[in-house]
């Protein structure tokens, strides 16, 4: 019966939550232009909590807007969830914060992480739409050491928008601001410190933290970084990642780059055939389950007039080969110690541009350490051997943070 009335409150059944709910990933007309600053809270539940009462076991859950910055400079309103842990910080100096950038999940508002905390899955029959949060994990596992946690939800998802997936700057921006934001609402310590963790397009986003932050997000105290299997070089994903169960996500980067570069939008019109539009179309309303259910295993030569790949379309190209070229992570110098995993096997994300995103970091003279998983082939194209690796490298990555701030 405790777990039936916590899916029903939870909006499992009827996918839309109250409209309260719905009112807050609304930006007010006017909000501060300042990264980082708080637009507005709500308190709200984690998995299994009482409804109403702050200070339950992992921690007391707030949902957050705070400002960002769009990849122009324009400020933009963005949302996600700060926990106070219920546990002490045993460690070393004020209590820390680690920023979670999410996994891949989709394109649609109603997958935002903010929304699915007190059940980490949703349903929609109305769209149809199935989301998950499986960052609820990684969490806890910084929760039950008595750390902050702060997860974004990432510029354009839950908000106004299209989400801008895997955009470098946009993606690094809402971290570092998830971490200004985290501070000022549990009102700490302005230098307290801060890390990032994030795996797939999390670790894309952490990595493009790290490196950003020195001169984005100079006030943080940056201690450490967990990059897991990062997309940073979206030219050898996009070829990786074609024909597998999640080809479709390749559709989420491009409504992403169509919205930041105007000149994407003639070529698409000229390259797409209409079922590639009509990707295009849904799944930037999709989750990364519908997406999958959808458009699993399809080529990416069934989208264009051509019959060409999308690899192919873009070598012809030059201006989206720049545009693939501004996502590129491995440019700038982090300033704190990262640790980067990847897999050898990995079917998503091509381990090859992981290594050479250690080797460009070294040669900058960063500390930065990078993990392997052998895991062997499982069924290649089915993601399991993305999936793998994160699970394998969860609790290394937590360890690795924890010693970072205890130093």
């Amino acid at each position: 019966m405790a777990v039936v009335g916590t899916v029903v409150g939870s909006g499992l059944v009827v996918g839309t939550g109250t409209a309260q709910a719905a009112n807050f990933y609304t930006p007010p007309s006017n909000f501060a232009s300042a990264p980082g600053s708080v637009v507005k809270t709500q308190p709200t539940e984690l998995l299994l909590q009482i409804p109403g009462i702050r200070g339950q076991w992992p921690g007391t859950a707030t949902k957050i807007m705070y400002t960002s910055t769009k990849q122009d400079g324009a400020p933009t309103a963005v949302t996600g969830t700060v926990v106070e842990p219920t546990a002490p910080w045993r460690g070393k100096g004020p209590r820390p914060t680690v920023v979670l950038a999410p996994g891949t999940v989709g394109q649609g508002d109603q997958c935002a992480g903010s929304k699915m905390l007190s059940f980490p899955m949703s349903i929609d029959p109305t769209k149809p739409s199935l989301g998950v949060n499986y960052s609820g994990l990684e969490m806890n596992l910084f929760l039950l050491n008595g750390v902050r946690v702060v997860m974004t939800d990432y510029i354009g998802l839950g908000t106004p928008g299209i989400h801008t997936y895997v955009n470098r700057l946009e993606s690094g921006h809402a971290v570092l601001d998830a971490a200004r934001a985290a501070l000022k609402v549990a009102k700490a310590p302005k230098d307290a410190p801060v890390a990032f963790s994030g795996y797939s397009q999390g670790g894309g986003a952490a990595a493009s933290a790290a490196e950003l932050a020195s001169t984005y997000a100079a006030d943080l105290n940056v201690k450490a970084t967990y990059a897991g299997a990062p997309p940073a070089d979206l030219s050898k994903v996009i070829t990786k990642i074609d024909g597998t169960f999640i080809a479709g996500a390749i559709s989420y980067a491009i409504n992403g780059l169509a919205a930041r570069y105007p000149a994407l939008g003639p070529i698409l019109t000229k390259e797409t055939n209409a079922h590639g539009e009509q990707v295009l179309h849904n799944v930037a309303t999709q989750c990364i389950a519908d997406t999958g259910l959808s458009y699993g295993f399809q080529r990416t030569n069934q989208w264009t007039r051509s019959g060409k790949s999308l690899a192919s379309v873009i070598n012809g190209y030059p201006e989206i080969q720049k545009m693939l070229a501004d996502q590129r992570i491995g440019t700038l110098k982090p300033n704190a110690p990262v640790l980067i995993s990847t897999g050898v096997n990995d079917d998503v994300i091509p381990h090859g541009q992981v290594v050479q995103l250690y080797r460009d970091w070294k040669k900058q003279g960063a500390t930065v350490h990078l993990a392997n998983d052998y895991t062997p082939p499982i069924f290649p194209g089915l993601v399991v051997n993305h999936a793998m690796p994160m699970l394998f490298t969860m609790l290394p990555a937590t360890n690795f943070i924890l010693s970072e701030f205890n130093r």
